[in-house]
């Protein structure tokens, strides 16, 4: 066991999914990349781009950043594969992912419980077999009208939000740093109050 989190930004890999709302999660992930002075390289055969480093500063949590290259659906691999590497606990792993059930620039964080239709987190927890794992879910909002779902993810933010999504993500990151920092239920008093 290692005193290392293992934090997974989920998203689909290429430019022509960048600005999908499905990679809400690669988006933070490449933040706090920036903030840690890192940048994600391709990890041996796990299917994953990491980034090591410290949040926070030089006393900061050690931190390995992921983003599976797998596409979406097939994320648990590459996450089973670098939790058993980096030899990390369940309940230092945190997966961020983009949340149809809440509206565009909610977060919430909580450990375990359902996915929710989400097949990332599905095949996370199949993977990893469980699903106790710690989840910050980005609200991207329900599709309007009778659009499928599957179609409305893979859609790029809107216009009116992206004039917002930087300050989200950056909101998000800081949630991510406060879970290494202070654990899950202080994050939750913090980010969950101030919606």
């Amino acid at each position: 066991m290692s005193d290392v989190f293992l934090i997974v930004g989920l998203g689909n890999p290429g430019p022509t999914y960048a600005g999908n709302r499905h990679n809400a999660g690669f988006m933070v992930a490449d933040l706090l990349a920036e903030r840690i002075g890192g940048r994600f390289t391709r990890h041996g055969r796990t299917g994953a781009q990491v980034c090591q480093g410290r949040l926070g500063g030089p006393g900061g949590p050690a931190v390995v950043l992921a983003k599976p290259m797998s596409y979406m659906n097939l994320s648990g691999g590459p996450v089973a594969g670098l939790a058993s590497f980096y030899k990390v606990p369940i309940d230092r792993i945190v997966v961020i992912h983009d949340e149809l059930d809440l509206p565009f620039g909610t977060l919430r964080l909580k450990v375990g419980g359902g996915e929710g239709g989400h097949n990332g987190l599905k095949s996370i927890s199949k993977s990893l077999g469980t699903r106790d794992y710690i989840r910050v879910r980005f609200g991207v909002g329900r599709p309007p009208g009778r659009m499928d779902p599957a179609v409305y993810v893979l859609r790029d933010f809107s216009a009116a939000e992206r004039e917002e999504l930087d300050l989200l993500i950056d909101r998000a990151a800081d949630a991510v740093e406060a879970v290494t920092l202070h654990g899950v239920e202080w994050a939750q008093n913090r980010y969950h109050a101030s919606v």
